[in-house]
């Protein structure tokens, strides 16, 4: 079962027509776990760390994030967005254009980036003068092949 959310454009923040998917307990816990289970899924260029304070998004690729241990709320879409808390075991998939910004974490929270087909990515962060050409670039993302949790089709995104 996976949780969709969909979202407008927020303060700068342009967004996606695809929803932003959770799935809630599904991942091992630790880093080492989620970096290999969504790299079995052919999600990589993994990081692991946390959320930035500050809002931004990625305009050239999707982003799987999976909590290894702690819990954190993240405000997902931009200012007018939704606070989603996220706990170990955790999975998100946010794609191209959709805003996130930890609000809130507990100290031991850490989690995992990857993406698909270990694209690069970028960090922008709603400069109006940009708009257009981020638009761009996230018009040109193609869906995922297969999302990081079990390799089926991106739950929304057909």
């Amino acid at each position: 079962m996976t949780e969709q959310h969909r979202f407008a454009p927020s303060g700068g923040i342009p967004n996606s027509g695809w929803p932003l998917v959770v799935w809630r307990g599904v991942l091992t816990a630790g880093a080492e776990a989620i970096t290999a289970h969504f790299a079995g899924h052919g999600w990589s260029n993994a990081w692991t760390n946390g959320v930035f304070p500050f809002h931004h998004f990625h305009s050239i690729a999707h982003e799987a994030l999976g909590v290894s241990q702690g819990a954190a709320r993240i405000r997902f879409g931009g200012p007018e967005g939704r606070s989603i808390t996220l706990r170990a075991g955790d999975a998100v998939v946010i794609p191209a254009g959709i805003g996130h910004c930890r609000e809130w974490a507990s100290e031991d929270f850490e989690l995992v980036g990857a993406y698909p087909g270990g694209a690069e990515y970028d960090i922008c962060r709603g400069d109006p003068a940009e708009l257009e050409e981020v638009r761009a670039r996230i018009a040109a993302v193609p869906p995922p092949p297969c999302n990081p949790v079990d390799g089926k089709p991106m739950p929304g995104w057909t």
